[in-house]
C-alpha cells in the first residue's frame, strides 16, 4: 500500500521519529524560525491538521466548542494526565479559541526582537551554561528558539522568566481545599529583576555574575502580611541561590536553607519557589535531561486575559463547589516537546522528576507534572498565558501591547488540594502590576527592602 507523504497522519509520524531521535527542531513542513523571520507567520511551517482542532479531530471538535466529560475521549492525547482527570471526573470544561498564527501574539515585542536579532550566536560552554559567541553572558532573548535537545529547551525557560527585563506582578491566590470549600485566601506581589540575559542586552551594575533577583511579597490577609523572599540567582547555574526572608513573628531577616525550595511559601499552598516558571531552580542543579515525547497539544496561549472584568478577575468552575477551576480557554498548540530532569543537586527533595511540556513556537511551557520518589504524580502546573487587550481594554508594555501570564492552576495530585492565582490590577498593601519599572532593584530587591516592606 502507497503511503501519501503528506497524509493526515504524517505529522504524527514525523513527531515519532523526532521523539525516538531525542531532538525537536521546530516546524514541520519546514524550519519554523526562517519563516517566522520572513513573516511571523507560522502557517507553511506546519501541516492543516496541526493548525486548527477541526481538522486535527476530522471535525469531531470545532473551535468554539467545549471539551467536557462528554467528549474529553476524543482529545485524551492533546492533554496532560492531570487536565484530563479535571475534565473526565471533576466536572472542569474549557473552551477551545483559534489557533495563534502570528507569532507576535506570543512575546513581549522586545523580547521577540532579540530573539530574532540574536539567533544563533547562543552556546553552552564547557559547564553547560548558555553564554553568546563571545564566551560572555548571553545578550537577550530565546538562547535556543530552535532548541534540539533537552537541556537547550530548559535553558529558554531559565535564562529569563517572565521574558521581561523586569516586572512586578500583583497576585491573587485562592486555596480550594478537596470538598471545594476556600481554605485561605492570599494577595502577594511576584517581582522579577534579570541582571544580565536581559532584552535590551544590558548588565544591570554590579550584576555580571548574577542571572536575577526575584522577590516576593504577602501583603494580605494580615496573618501572613510582611512574609517576604528574596532570590538572588547566579549567572553559573551550578550555584545555588542565596535565600533570604523576612518573617513578621521574628522580626528580622533571615537566610534559608537552599533545601527550603521544596516547601510551601505560606500555609496551604502548592507553589514552591522551585516550581517557578517550571524551572525555580537553577537549571544545573537538575540533571538527566532527555527528551520524551512530541506533538499536539492544548494549551492555554490565548484570550485568556480578563481585562474587562474588575480587577481582572475571573468567573471559576467546576469541582465539588464550581469554585475548583479557573475559566479557561484552550488552543491547539500544532508543535510541543516534552522533556524531563531529575533533581540531581538535591538529595533529600520530595520531587524525583520533573515532566514539561514546552510550546516551541514560543518555547514556553503549556503543562508541568512533578513526580514523587517513588514515580507517582505529585503535582500539576497549568499556566495560561496572553496578549493583554480585550475589546476595549488594553495594557501596554512600554510602546508595545503586553503578553504576560494570567493564571496558574497547581494541583496537589495526591490530596487534592487546588493552588489558584492570577494577576490582578492590585491587591492589599496597593501593589499594581507594571512592566519594566526604574529604580524596581532599589525599592524591591535588597535585604533592606525586605525589613522595610515587612514592617
Amino acid at each position: 500500500m502507497h503511503i501519501r507523504k503528506y497524509d493526515h497522519d504524517y505529522s504524527r509520524r514525523f513527531f515519532m521519529e523526532q521523539a525516538a531521535k531525542g531532538i525537536a527542531t521546530a516546524g514541520v513542513l519546514g524550519p519554523l524560525w526562517p519563516m517566522i523571520a520572513n513573516s511571523a507567520d507560522i502557517t507553511k511551517a506546519y501541516p492543516d491538521e496541526l493548525m486548527s482542532i477541526d481538522a486535527w479531530s476530522k471535525g469531531k471538535i470545532k473551535t468554539g466548542d467545549f471539551i467536557t466529560a462528554e467528549n474529553v475521549e476524543i482529545v485524551k492525547e492533546l492533554l496532560d494526565p492531570v487536565a484530563y482527570h479535571h475534565i473526565k471526573t471533576m466536572g472542569r470544561k474549557i473552551r477551545i479559541v483559534p489557533t495563534t498564527r502570528d507569532i507576535t501574539r506570543m512575546f513581549p515585542a522586545e523580547y521577540l526582537e532579540a530573539t530574532l536579532r540574536n539567533q544563533g550566536k547562543a552556546k553552552l560552554d564547557a559547564n553547560s551554561n548558555v553564554v553568546s559567541s563571545d564566551g560572555k553572558p548571553w545578550i537577550g532573548g530565546n538562547p535556543f528558539p530552535d532548541a534540539k535537545t533537552g537541556l537547550e529547551v530548559a535553558a529558554n525557560l531559565t535564562m529569563c522568566w517572565g521574558r521581561k527585563d523586569n516586572s512586578l506582578t500583583a497576585i491573587r491566590d485562592w486555596e480550594v481545599a478537596p470538598d471545594g470549600s476556600m481554605s485561605y485566601q492570599y494577595d502577594f506581589a511576584w517581582v522579577e529583576q534579570n541582571t544580565t540575559a536581559r532584552a535590551d542586552g544590558k548588565v544591570l551594575p554590579g550584576g555580571d555574575e548574577l542571572l536575577r533577583y526575584n522577590a516576593v511579597y504577602f501583603t494580605g490577609p494580615s496573618d501572613v502580611k510582611g512574609t517576604s523572599y528574596l532570590n538572588t540567582w547566579y549567572y553559573d547555574q551550578r550555584k545555588f541561590p542565596e535565600l533570604v526572608g523576612y518573617l513578621p513573628a521574628f522580626k528580622r531577616v533571615r537566610k534559608f536553607p537552599t533545601n527550603q525550595r521544596f516547601e510551601p511559601l505560606v500555609p496551604g499552598m502548592n507553589l514552591y519557589l522551585s516550581d517557578a516558571w517550571a524551572a525555580g531552580d537553577p537549571m544545573l542543579t537538575w540533571g538527566n535531561y532527555k527528551i520524551v515525547g512530541r506533538g499536539p497539544m492544548l494549551g492555554a496561549q490565548s484570550q485568556t486575559w480578563y481585562g474587562d472584568r474588575p480587577n481582572w478577575e475571573r468567573p471559576v468552575q467546576g469541582g465539588p463547589k464550581n469554585q475548583t477551576f479557573f475559566e479557561t480557554q484552550m488552543e491547539l498548540c500544532p508543535d510541543v516537546v516534552i522533556f524531563e530532569a531529575e533533581p540531581t543537586g538535591y538529595p533529600r527533595a520530595p520531587v524525583g522528576k520533573k515532566r514539561v511540556w514546552v510550546d516551541v513556537r514560543n518555547q514556553m511551557y503549556v503543562a508541568y507534572i512533578t513526580y514523587d520518589r517513588r514515580g507517582e504524580i505529585f503535582k500539576s502546573f497549568e499556566p495560561q498565558y496572553s496578549f493583554l487587550e480585550k475589546g476595549d481594554k488594553k495594557l501596554m508594555d512600554g510602546k508595545s501591547t503586553a503578553w504576560h501570564w494570567t493564571a496558574v492552576q497547581c494541583y496537589n495530585f495526591q490530596d487534592g488540594r487546588m493552588t489558584r492565582f492570577q494577576p490582578v490590577t492590585s491587591i492589599a498593601g496597593g501593589m499594581s502590576t507594571a512592566f519594566n519599572i526604574d529604580g524596581l532593584y532599589e525599592k524591591y530587591m535588597t535585604q533592606q527592602a525586605l525589613q522595610r516592606m515587612g514592617t
